[in-house]
């Protein structure tokens, strides 16, 4: 049921999934897309995983406010968010940014196998020039996968689109022998940090 005391926002994302979520905490939103205002997601140096995805949060929310106000819709907050999957300093991106996108999904979850990794997700809320942002930090173990599951899973074609290579609410439910944190950050939107910026308002 939506929050009527919160205000309308806009969701600076195409991601499904963050679209799916923000309704479960009573949201009132409308989808805004980033064409023609699109961050750049290199990572710059030795840019810290945290900084790194804070960074693009709010790149991404300021983008989403440039872009409402170009094409003359009614003001409103606007909501940007980013995710990354990180073992150590290594921050994995999405396979279908790289030249081969199987080979490299299938890369990340050889890395991922056996281990315990952080995921890392940056909220951040633009209204006016007021500006907040808030991060939710996961740990998420993977049970030692055989080659043939990789490959099984790169072949479905979920993980080329995610960062990390994989999808917690999807076939890689069966990989995660634990998770301490939040569900809802690795999928993408942390609901708990989404909710406190939202009361900002």
């Amino acid at each position: 049921m939506p929050n009527h005391a919160v205000p309308a926002i806009y969701l600076a994302s195409a991601s499904p999934r963050r679209a799916e979520l923000l309704p479960l905490i009573g949201a009132s939103f409308d989808v805004l897309p980033l064409n023609g205002f699109s961050v750049d997601e290199s990572v710059r140096g030795r840019e810290a995983p945290a900084a790194y995805v804070k960074r693009l949060a709010l790149a991404k929310a300021r983008a989403g406010q440039a872009a409402m106000q170009a094409r003359g819709l009614a003001a409103r907050p606007v909501l940007g968010a980013d995710t990354t999957v990180c073992v150590g300093r290594e921050i994995l991106g999405k396979p279908a940014d790289a030249g081969d996108p199987a080979a490299e999904a299938a890369r990340m979850l050889r890395l991922l196998s056996g281990r315990t990794h952080r995921v890392l997700t940056a909220v951040a809320l633009v209204s006016g020039r007021r500006e907040w942002l808030a991060l939710s930090d996961s740990r998420v173990t993977f049970r030692t996968l055989s080659r043939s599951e990789i490959a099984a899973y790169v072949a479905s074609g979920e993980p080329l689109d995610k960062a990390g290579a994989y999808a917690i609410q999807g076939g890689a439910a069966a990989f995660a022998s634990h998770l301490a944190g939040s569900y809802t950050g690795v999928m993408g939107l942390p609901l708990f940090e989404t909710a406190q910026l939202l009361k900002r308002l």
